[in-house]
């Protein structure tokens, strides 16, 4: 039986992945802060532990560990990161985790260590343009991301690659594009766009406004978390040691979004744009090297996740009206 160590494991990506380990036989331990907010965690083995802390990270990684999932970080969705209010706690509290994690897998000898960066790492020039957006891998030096956070991923994308030629880690980095789905945050200010949208749509009436930052012609592409889960496995299986991008390349204004949301509602919804941080005006992952490298392209369209995630937001909004 293998045994895997999923660092985040309270969190959004973190609890699906123990679950997909699980269904595929591994031994889990799960480590995090918190327990999974909405479901069960079926980790073997959970820490309820802080990562800054070196002997928290020292109990969770033993010799002999076959995969170390590194997902852990302090960060939130864009009233979280482009304020610049928490641009400090960011940068310390993710370089801490990671600085500790990357030093404790090398010491006990891990097989392998999957990194979670973000595309935030690349250059806020190259995604000025809405519809034209360029993250192709390699675009991402010179570095000139848009926000501290993702400063802190490109830094710790080199630090896991510098352990890999120094000490031999064998490492995968992959660069995540907006990954949703069920079983996320909705409501307590670190929400991504997808399910903020869909609570936004969930608690308006029939007609009523939704109120969107900037003037929602900025662009992004949302990957549905099943997606995500199968381009991570087969990555950490492959030989590749990237960065890659695991993303989609379905790009969707964000006006449009909410059009799309409101459509699966079944209501009819008046936006109104107003100021607050948009990040980057254009954003969408690009897939040519993970289809050439891996063979991975993601297989659930943006309509179909969409659904999917309206109802799990729709019903945990009519829970808090009754509760």
């Amino acid at each position: 039986m293998k045994r895997a160590v999923v660092l985040g494991a309270g969190g959004f990506i973190g609890s699906h992945l123990v679950k997909r380990l699980k269904s595929e036989g591994y031994w889990v331990r799960g480590v995090d802060l918190k327990w999974p907010e909405y479901s069960d965690t079926q980790a073997d083995d959970f820490i309820i532990g802080d990562l800054r802390h070196l002997a928290v990270v020292e109990n969770a990684i033993e010799t002999g560990l076959d995969e170390v999932y590194q997902l852990a970080a302090d960060m939130g969705g864009a009233g979280y990161i482009f304020t610049g209010d928490n641009d400090a706690q960011v940068m310390h509290n993710s370089g801490l985790i990671n600085l500790h994690v990357v030093h404790e897998c090398a010491k006990k000898k891990v097989g392998k260590v999957f990194y979670s960066s973000s595309a935030c790492v690349y250059p806020e020039r190259n995604q000025m343009d809405p519809d034209n957006p360029r993250c192709e891998e390699s675009s991402v030096y010179p570095a000139a991301p848009d926000s501290e956070y993702g400063w802190e991923k490109l830094f710790s994308e080199r630090l896991y690659f510098s352990f890999s030629r120094n000490q031999g880690l064998d490492v995968r980095v992959a660069r995540f594009h907006n990954i949703y789905g069920p079983e996320g945050a909705w409501n307590n200010g670190k929400e991504k766009a997808p399910a903020a949208i869909c609570r936004k749509v969930a608690e308006a009436s029939e007609g009523g406004k939704v109120e969107i930052w900037g003037d929602g012609k900025q662009t992004r592409s949302f990957l549905f978390i099943d997606d995500c889960l199968d381009a991570v496995r087969t990555f950490v299986n492959s030989d590749f040691a990237g960065p890659v991008n695991i993303g989609s390349e379905e790009m969707i204004a964000i006006n449009d979004f909410v059009h799309l949301i409101a459509d699966v509602s079944q209501k009819k919804v008046e936006i109104t744009n107003i100021e607050g941080p948009t990040g980057v005006r254009g954003r969408s992952s690009d897939n040519r090297l993970i289809e050439e490298k891996i063979g991975w392209s993601p297989k659930i369209n943006l309509r179909e996740g969409i659904s999917r995630t309206y109802a799990w937001v729709n019903g945990k909004v009519e829970e808090a009206k009754t509760a």
